[in-house]
């Protein structure tokens, strides 16, 4: 099975309604245009959104469904409020870390648990080529299951949007957004 994981466009804050900026709007068009030529089994995305408008021009280009999972939603690291609270600290710890959690948070083992849940689904099912729209650390999760030199640095690396090729059968992981 191949996986094209989408991170969301540029959007105006991290809630679960926060919405596109002008400028993601644009990108998710451009996205749209560059995705135009790939059909896929099924376009799953993140209920955030962001990531649903990420991908909406796409679906309306191509008469795609997109179903939503919450699976592919942004991982929270903690509910902590303090302002002196270091989340970005904190976050890289995670990834040398596997089962550390915070505050409300979820650990980077648990949210790849839910992630490996339904890429066990989707290869269950047969599909062959899938579209996961979803957000940068859970995104970065999802390749490092499949490279596991993909860590905090890349994340920090990782664009709004970004676009990345994951090959099941080879583990070979492709960073196609070269916009």
């Amino acid at each position: 099975m191949k996986i094209i994981a989408v991170r969301h466009c540029k959007a105006s804050g991290q809630e679960h309604d926060a919405p596109l900026t002008e400028e993601g709007f644009q990108q998710a068009e451009e996205l749209a245009r560059f995705l135009e030529g790939h059909r896929f089994d099924c376009v799953i995305s993140s209920p955030f959104k962001r990531a649903v408008d990420t991908i909406k021009p796409y679906a309306e280009l191509t008469h795609t469904e997109i179903k939503t999972d919450e699976r592919l939603a942004e991982r929270i690291l903690s509910t902590q409020t303090d302002p002196d609270w270091d989340w970005r600290f904190h976050l890289e710890r995670t990834y040398k870390e596997e089962h550390l959690t915070f505050p409300g948070g979820e650990s980077t083992f648990e949210a790849k648990q839910r992630v490996r849940s339904l890429i066990k689904e989707l290869k269950e099912a047969g599909h062959q080529s899938v579209l996961l729209v979803t957000h940068g650390n859970l995104m970065s999760l999802l390749i490092n299951l499949y490279d596991p030199s993909f860590g905090f640095k890349e994340w920090e690396l990782l664009r709004n949007p970004d676009v990345f090729m994951i090959d099941m059968q080879s583990n070979d992981v492709t960073n196609l957004w070269v916009v």
